[in-house]
């Protein structure tokens, strides 16, 4: 199918649910659903009025132009006006497709994020602490909510695994590209030589599920509580207030102790691991289109190494897209963080364009 064709078929059913609707006589439950159908359509469609309309406009300009009565000034007028619109026919022409391609579902949930230190050591657990705040920043400039989940800490200010709960606009769209394994190269605070070293910390980014979204049978899951280790206070270490559920069908484990109160521990762990396991049927579909399509940003892997954060050289390189910004404080700041977070974007968008056409 063409894509004018798509363009008509677009068109077509946004028109026939606006009748729809207009007539009154669906039921709640379909009313709801073609509200929601038409609502997704309505900007796909007034993108493509736009485009039609500065088509028809072109045209008429031509009509314009070619008329031997049209006199010298109004032939020098028609022909700004035709190298204006030919400079705006390509942008509307792109707002559309972009409109047209398939939405992930997920990409206006909230989101889970893990970060964990990777091989080096002390140092990597410090890098994971340093990724955690710089996301903590980054949300924060984005006006989301951070909620810290879960905190294992080193005791030197390190991080062998750190959970939070962010919620707010379009997180997860922002945040998906950022799974993977992150390096870092730069000189230990405990190296007396002053030698470079490289470690790592892996991200991941899960969309929140809801209930909905996965249905967790209770005879799947072994429920075990015990003490609290951590910091806390005293009550959390005199109370089995620490809960770790294990899903037995995927031997996915989630352990909570943050809360001193059992019940908002695993209030909180019931929610990591229904995103987990949202993911694991998320991943497995995209493993499906992925063997169809080679130009992908990125798989979210766990294992892939997608960044390197050179302290040195006061370098960050995306290595999926070659992008390298030489402004390393300002990323760890979150405030250059969307630069990166922009040109992924782009790119596994021009990938799909490209598929569409």
């Amino acid at each position: 199918m063409s894509l004018e064709d798509k363009y008509r078929r677009v068109l077509a059913r946004h028109d026939e649910l606006r009748d729809a609707l207009a007539a009154g006589t669906a039921d709640s439950s379909s009313f709801a659903r073609l509200s929601k159908e038409y609502a997704d359509l309505t900007p796909v469609a007034e993108a493509i009025a736009a485009l039609n309309r500065a088509r028809d406009e072109r045209a008429g300009l031509d009509a314009l132009l070619a008329d031997p009565d049209a006199d010298a000034e109004m032939r020098a007028l028609t022909e700004d006006e035709i190298r204006d619109l030919d400079k705006r026919l390509p942008v509307l022409e792109r707002a559309v497709q972009v409109a047209l391609l398939p939405k992930d579902e997920a990409d206006e949930k909230n989101a889970i994020l893990e970060v964990r230190a990777g091989t080096g050591g002390d140092e990597a657990a410090l890098f994971a602490a340093n990724l955690f705040e710089m996301y903590r920043r980054y949300a924060a400039l984005h006006g989301w909510r951070f909620e810290v989940m879960e905190v294992s800490e080193t005791g030197i200010g390190g991080y062998k695994e750190a959970i939070a709960n962010i919620t707010g606009r379009g997180v997860f769209a922002r945040l998906k590209y950022e799974s993977g394994v992150h390096r870092v190269q730069r000189v230990p605070a405990t190296e007396a030589q002053g030698r470079i070293h490289t470690s790592a910390a892996t991200v991941a980014v899960l969309p929140e599920a809801e209930e909905v979204d996965v249905q967790i049978d209770d005879k799947d899951l072994r429920i075990d509580v015990f003490r609290s280790s951590g910091p806390g206070g005293q009550s959390v270490n005199t109370t089995d207030s620490a809960v770790r559920i294990t899903h037995l069908p995927t031997g996915l484990v989630v352990s909570q102790q943050d809360e001193k109160s059992q019940h908002k521990n695993k209030a909180k762990a019931m929610k990591v691991l229904r995103s987990r396991l949202y993911d694991l049927q998320r991943s497995a579909l995209d493993a499906e289109r992925a063997a169809d399509r080679k130009n992908q940003v990125g798989s979210g892997d766990r294992s892939e190494r997608i960044r390197t954060y050179n302290f040195p050289q006061g370098r960050v390189t995306d290595h999926r897209i070659n992008l390298t910004l030489y402004k390393i404080d300002k990323v760890m700041l979150g405030e250059a963080l969307d630069e990166i977070i922009d040109a992924l974007t782009a790119e596994d968008e021009a990938a799909r364009l490209a598929e569409l056409r």
